[in-house]
C-alpha cells in the first residue's frame, strides 16, 4: 500500500488552484477526490487522507465527507478497510453498453499493459445456430477462434469469435497477439451496425481455469453481433469475470 504525508495528498494545492466544483457539498468532495485519481496523484492503492483528515483539511462535516467516501466506495474508486484506512482502488475494467471499442485501447487508456494469449484459429462448418447468427446456410465453412486477453497479466476477458469467411477471407492468418481481432475486422468491414445481449453466468470449468476464478465467482458475458452494410461479420462471446469488469451506459434524451 502507497501512503503519503498529509501534506503531499495535494488537495490544498488542487483547492488553490481550481477552488471548490459546484454542487451539494458531498458532491464537492467526491468530484475533488476522483479528479486526485483520474489526474494520477493518487495511485492505485494509495492511502488517502482519514476522514478527520479530510474534515481538517476541507471543512465540511464529518457526515458530508462519510457520505462522498461511501459513494466512491459502491462505484469502485475506493476500498475501505476496518481498522487499517481508505485506499484507491485497482482500476477495473470497463466498457461501454453501447458501444464496441477495442479491449487493448480500454487497457492502454488505464495506463496499463494488455496481452493476448491465441488459444484456437481454425475453419469449422456451421451449426444451425450459428448459421441463423451469422446470416449463412448450416454446414457453410466458419472461421473461429478463441483468445485470452491480459491486463497487467491477469486475465480479463475469453473472446469466443466465429467470423464470416465471406467479408474477412484472411481471418486465420493475422497474428492476434501483435493486433485484435476487432481492429482487424474494423479495418477490413467497417463497422456499421452492432447487437449487445449481456447476461449474468457462472463460468464453465475450462473458462474457470482460463480465467483464474473459483467455481462460483459470477461472470459478466456479452454476447455480440456485428456487421458491415448488410453483412453479419462475427458473432461473438465475450466472458468477464465479474470482480473484474463492469459495463457503464449514457443515455441522451435530448
Amino acid at each position: 500500500m502507497t501512503q503519503l504525508s498529509p501534506e503531499d495528498t495535494g488537495l490544498a494545492t488542487a483547492l488553490k488552484r481550481d477552488g471548490l466544483p459546484p454542487g451539494p457539498a458531498y458532491l464537492q468532495v467526491k468530484r475533488l477526490i476522483l479528479n486526485q485519481i483520474q489526474e494520477g496523484l493518487w495511485p492505485e492503492h494509495y492511502r488517502i487522507p482519514s476522514e478527520s483528515e479530510l474534515v481538517r483539511e476541507l471543512g465540511f462535516s464529518r457526515m458530508t465527507i462519510n457520505r462522498a467516501l461511501r459513494e466512491l466506495t459502491a462505484d469502485g474508486y475506493l476500498v475501505r478497510m476496518q481498522g487499517v484506512g481508505t485506499f484507491v482502488a485497482e482500476a477495473k475494467g470497463h466498457s461501454a453498453l453501447f458501444e464496441v471499442h477495442n479491449i487493448a485501447d480500454e487497457i492502454t487508456a488505464r495506463r496499463h499493459q494488455h496481452r493476448a494469449d491465441i488459444l484456437r484459429m481454425e475453419s469449422v462448418k456451421a451449426t444451425s445456430e450459428q448459421a441463423v447468427a451469422l446470416g449463412i446456410r448450416e454446414g457453410d465453412t466458419l472461421f473461429h477462434s478463441i483468445i485470452v486477453h491480459f491486463e497487467n497479466g491477469t486475465p480479463i476477458q475469453i473472446e469466443d469469435r466465429y467470423v464470416n469467411p465471406a467479408v474477412a477471407p484472411d481471418y486465420l492468418q493475422q497474428d492476434f497477439s501483435q493486433e485484435t481481432p476487432f481492429v482487424y475486422l474494423t479495418r477490413v468491414a467497417p463497422l456499421t451496425e452492432g447487437e449487445h445481449v449481456v447476461e449474468a453466468v457462472l463460468a464453465e470449468a475450462w473458462e474457470q481455469e482460463l480465467l483464474q476464478i473459483s467455481a462460483n465467482e459470477p461472470c459478466l458475458l456479452i454476447r455480440r453481433r456485428t456487421w458491415s452494410q448488410k453483412n453479419v461479420v462475427t458473432s461473438a462471446r465475450l466472458l468477464y469475470p465479474g470482480s473484474r469488469h463492469r459495463l457503464e451506459g449514457h443515455f441522451d434524451q435530448s
